[in-house]
């Protein structure tokens, strides 16, 4: 598969190791060893982020030694780590948990100074697999692909695919046609700490390590400057409430349901990651959910910022063995107000109009989610067709009190020819069911490359998403 050509405009950085977990080796994961795959076959390199922290350049075959054999970076960590920790499953606590099919690999900084995790999927089984068999299917692969180009495309905090390499097993799947294919998959994340990670400290008491974690967060995932001088505790949550908030803000706008809102599966740094069974909506529906296993609705759509607030309540339990609860609970009623003014800036942002103000933005919103719920269109087609302030010539200027208030927004200039389209890009499952079968019939991964490079154009379309005040 051939680097789309939106790869060339991202400058090199170059490659500096800083393998800073080894400071909390000894308690917070095991050195494993990754399995012996019967082949490796590239099938997706992401040049774009690979230039980011200086692996652009290393040949197919260096590639697939470091990042589907392992072998392990010049200066970094001299073997992979599963990393340790609990979590709320669908909101009953789980301790027998962990990475059971993946590893840390690799830790360096990016062009910003960022230190940025390499996480595997699909790389073999650990002490925490359980009954799994630490394998990932090829399909399974292919869409963690498409969730993240899309997701990044839409201003999303989100992970990146690094690298897909087919591995040659055959693998039996109860929701897959089985035997499927197999692969190993290479994620770019920022961080690797998860809110389980906390709990699991939490449950076995181990302040001293607890305090050395936070430590770890705040030097490695710095919060914006001019924070007051609370305590270690308080301030990581504070960072934490507000990084979840805009997560949350960005699944919404968005139209994407994640499915699996576990706290295992909520990064520290917001970052969003580990794409399972995840949707995008096809008509604006509180109650859509991405998981057949979700019988209950508890991650559907509507519920997810109820969810993801529940889930920093779980962190802020977990850092009581540190801290007092009153500030704790102080930064986590912060939520709703950072929510809000994430939802205020990215939904103006999506739309292409300047902010008003958070009440006349909130209301915005309000309107525009009852125009989507009454006239059954898609959020895709619903922010392209009133992407700034365009929707008359033809578009269909929406009435009443919608229409007077995208009437009072002043629209951002918008030069790219991706709002000339006839159509916007969006990912629902037919497609993503498309894209997949000819790559399961003939090896076919045309559909995906231009899927890829579609998604990557809208993404420079809509430009960098609007950050928090305060924020670089």
């Amino acid at each position: 598969m051939q680097p789309a050509p939106q790869d060339a405009i991202y400058r090199p950085s170059p490659y500096r190791p800083a393998p800073r977990i080894q400071g909390l080796a000894a308690w917070i994961g095991d050195p494993v060893a990754p399995a012996d795959f019967p082949e490796t076959r590239l099938r997706f390199r992401n040049q774009r982020a690979a230039a980011e922290v200086g692996l652009e350049g290393l040949s197919d075959a260096e590639w697939i030694s470091h990042l589907g054999r392992f072998a392990p970076l010049p200066d970094n960590l001299p073997q992979p780590m599963a990393l340790r920790y609990h979590g709320h499953q669908f909101q009953t606590y789980n301790p027998d948990l962990g990475d059971g099919r993946g590893f840390l690999f690799a830790q360096l900084l990016d062009g910003q100074g960022r230190l940025m995790d390499l996480g595997t999927k699909g790389s073999g089984q650990t002490p925490w697999s359980r009954q799994g068999d630490g394998r990932l299917t090829l399909k399974g692969a292919v869409r963690e692909i498409l969730a993240t180009e899309m997701l990044g495309a839409l201003g999303v905090n989100t992970s990146r695919t690094l690298s897909v390499i087919e591995t040659g097993e055959a693998l039996w799947r109860g929701d897959e046609p089985s035997p499927t294919r197999s692969a190993v998959m290479v994620r770019l994340s920022h961080g690797h700490i998860r809110m389980g990670t906390f709990q699991r400290l939490a449950a076995l008491g181990e302040a001293d390590n607890m305090a050395a974690l936070v430590g770890y967060c705040l030097g490695n995932f710095p919060g914006p400057e001019g924070e007051d001088a609370a305590s270690p505790a308080t301030r990581l949550l504070n960072q934490v409430v507000e990084r979840m908030a805009d997560m949350a803000a960005s699944y919404i706008t968005s139209g994407f349901v994640h499915g699996v809102l576990n706290t295992d599966n909520m990064n520290v740094t917001g970052e969003s990651f580990d794409y399972g069974p995840w949707r995008w909506l096809p008509r604006w529906d509180p109650a859509f959910t991405a998981a057949y296993f979700d019988s209950s609705g508890l991650y559907a759509f509507g519920r997810q910022v109820q969810a993801i607030h529940w889930n920093c309540g779980q962190l802020a339990v977990a850092l009581r063995t540190l801290e007092e609860a009153p500030p704790l609970i102080a930064a986590l009623n912060r939520f709703e107000d950072h929510y809000r003014a994430a939802m205020a800036r990215r939904w103006c942002w999506r739309l292409g109009l300047a902010q008003r103000g958070i009440e006349a933005d909130t209301a915005l919103v309000a309107l525009c989610e009852q125009a989507m719920a009454e006239s059954g269109e898609g959020p895709d087609a619903f922010f392209f067709r009133h992407r700034a302030n365009r929707s008359g010539g033809g578009r269909g200027t929406p009435p009443g009190a919608l229409g007077e208030a995208l009437a009072a927004y002043e629209p951002v200039a918008d030069s790219h020819p991706y709002w000339a389209d006839a159509a916007p890009q969006s990912l629902l499952i037919d497609e993503v069911e498309a894209i997949w079968a000819p790559i399961a019939e003939s090896d076919d991964w045309s559909l995906l490359e231009a899927k890829i490079t579609a998604l990557r154009r809208m993404g420079e379309a809509h430009g960098a998403p609007p950050r928090p005040a305060g924020h670089a």
